[in-house]
């Protein structure tokens, strides 16, 4: 995927906008000269490609290359209506042909490893709303707005050529299946926002395995058991809370599944080396890093409630 050294130039008069199409209407074949992104907001299409035949919905977004050439079938029963951006990336040579080594810091990625579309919808990600912001940049044309577009255009590339994130549940990512389980028990007893120790043999009741191989799974991926595992990921839960509120440590303790400021401020000394009271004083620049970053642990907040 492409790194943040590249730039994006919008191409005059040919974007951020909406087209209507009859029903029926097609477009192409043509050679794509530039990028473009067309995402439809109602009716349905085809893109062709090579042997390639992409259906088109609404909230589906698709990524054109200079050099293919394609074409577009659009809704025979109905109209269809579209928004389209065409751009190019610059940074050292525009990509050309099947748009494989694009501007600087998009020679990385190879134009067959590209996606093709990507899902606006179903899964958190910020491709939609960027998506609408360029529509209201093209619609308004505020002062600037085409640097804003420009940039705005740069982080949909980037978004849409990173890998999807995984959704909770999903054991994708390198975490074991009984861990990824297992979270599901920590869900429900968190669900309420406060983040409370679980029980061994409900973590392995939920994994459906044993208590022994749920240890197993956890000291393997993070080097650390369960219960200690969790109790990591709940002490991580009070530094927001001890830099961005005035909550007392008894109300932090609580929130955090501790049965009082005592038992918190001793476990939280163990685990990152000075007080809460300290650590509250302390700016994030310089404070004791996150114990969840060392160990692997961060990759168990997705499976989490949010507080």
């Amino acid at each position: 995927m492409p790194t943040a050294a590249f730039e994006v130039e919008l191409m005059p008069r040919l974007g951020p906008a909406v087209a209507d199409y009859p029903p029926g209407s097609t477009f192409g074949p043509r050679d794509a000269r530039t990028y473009e992104f067309v995402w439809l907001l109602s009716g349905s299409a085809t893109w062709l490609w090579d042997d390639l035949r992409v259906p088109l919905t609404p909230g589906t977004l698709l990524l054109v290359r200079p050099g293919m050439r394609d074409s577009f079938h659009w809704d025979p029963r109905r109209s269809t209506r579209h928004a389209y951006v065409h751009f190019t990336l610059r940074g050292g040579g525009d990509g050309g042909g099947d748009g494989g080594a694009a501007a600087g810091g998009v020679a990385a990625a190879s134009g067959a490893a590209w996606p093709i579309v990507r899902d606006l919808g179903g899964r958190p990600d910020p491709m939609g709303a960027l998506c609408q912001y360029l529509l209201w940049l093209g619609a308004s044309c505020p002062p600037g707005w085409r640097e804003q577009a420009a940039e705005t255009l740069r982080l949909l590339v980037l978004t849409f050529l990173a890998p999807p994130p995984a959704s909770p549940g999903d054991a994708s990512g390198g975490l074991p299946e009984p861990v990824v389980a297992a979270m599901s028990a920590v869900r429900s007893a968190w669900s309420d926002g406060v983040a409370r120790p679980v029980g061994l043999e409900r973590l392995a009741a939920t994994a459906g395995v044993s208590v022994s191989t749920l240890c197993r799974a956890f000291q393997r991926r993070f080097g650390l058991g369960p219960v200690a595992a969790l109790e990591r990921l709940r002490l991580a839960r009070a530094e927001p809370l001890l830099w961005m509120s005035n909550l007392s440590l008894q109300a932090i303790a609580v929130q955090c599944g501790f049965a009082d400021a005592y038992h918190f401020s001793r476990r939280f000394r163990a685990v990152y080396g000075v007080a809460p009271s300290a650590f509250r004083a302390t700016p994030p620049q310089t404070a004791p890093p996150s114990p969840l970053v060392a160990s692997g642990l961060a990759a168990l907040e997705p499976l989490t409630p949010s507080l």
